[in-house]
């Protein structure tokens, strides 16, 4: 990894710091500690699943448990058992809750005029625009990519969200059943791979490949959700089956599409795939690409 960009991270992270901590003295401390005003931003005034604060904070059972108590005894949160299933709970904001989290909120927009204040028009333009471009990069490497079976649920989750895009961008409308086979059974080792992309342990994204010995490789199912576009996952994602092929043996991939996916079909000429002739007879495609793949080094 370069030094120099390693360092600088380290001075772009001690300058944050630095001018946060200012800010925290002025404005949040007074308040209540920044552990506990992040929690109860998370929760928010519709509320939130103690699990999925766990995850979207990253912290152990124990830490969060510790910090809802003390905002529950602030009289801050109520923790509401859910319906059919007693044992997930949903973290509430009470009264006080509420205000408190609109006070924070106030804070918030404070803390972020202050950024801007001391620059010039030209200066805050640029300052957002690469608060931007900061956000959208971290953002990215916080997506983790892991290999599951085609029917776990994160799998099966974004396979739905995959053909109810098709469906709603197609004129003709897409029925998996009526086109070329992609069994979970075809997508499993030694068959075929399956992954699926994460963000904050929330399935954003997949794809798959079925491997064919001694012929090109086939990538299927390939699905970013629309919340997350712009941050490069659609060309990890397809690097990544690429990469499985290749440590098959593939010396080739092949996809199809439709016509109406036109992000998917600028990714794939980008990515070095070529339109040919149909290699089959998918009925829901318009395009065939090809790209021949060689060893990374």
């Amino acid at each position: 990894m370069d030094r120099c960009q390693v360092e600088q991270v380290r001075r772009f992270n001690r300058t944050v710091t630095k001018r946060m901590a200012q800010l925290d003295d002025r404005e949040i401390a007074r308040y209540r500690p920044l552990s506990e005003a992040r929690l109860l931003y998370e929760i928010g005034p519709n509320g939130c699943e103690v699990r999925a604060l766990r995850t979207r904070l990253g912290l152990d059972s124990d830490r969060i448990s510790h910090l809802l108590r003390s905002l529950k005894a602030d009289g801050m949160v109520e923790l509401v058992a859910g319906g059919l299933d007693r044992r997930v709970r949903t973290a509430r904001l009470t009264a006080d809750g509420e205000a408190e989290f609109e006070r924070l909120e106030r804070v918030g927009l404070a803390m972020a005029e202050s950024f801007l204040g001391q620059l010039n028009t030209r200066q805050q333009r640029r300052l957002v625009e690469a608060m931007a471009d900061v956000e959208r990069l971290l953002t990215s490497a916080m997506v983790d990519v892991r290999e599951v079976d085609p029917v776990h649920p994160d799998a099966r989750h974004c396979l739905r969200a995959y053909i109810a895009e098709l469906n709603r961008r197609s004129t003709a409308g897409y029925d998996p059943t009526k086109g070329v086979p992609a069994e979970p059974a075809s997508m499993r080792p030694p068959a075929g791979v399956f992954v699926v992309a994460s963000l904050e342990a929330e399935p954003i994204g997949c794809g798959g490949v079925k491997y064919h010995d001694g012929q090109p490789s086939e990538i299927k199912r390939m699905w970013v959700a629309e919340s997350v576009r712009g941050l490069g996952l659609g060309r990890r994602l397809l690097d990544r089956l690429e990469g499985e092929a290749v440590r098959h043996g593939a010396t080739a991939a092949r996809l199809e599409t439709n016509g109406a996916l036109t992000e998917a079909i600028a990714l794939y000429r980008a990515a070095g795939y070529e339109e040919v002739e149909p290699f089959n007879d998918e009925p829901f495609a318009d395009h065939w690409f090809e790209k021949p793949l060689r060893p990374k080094r």
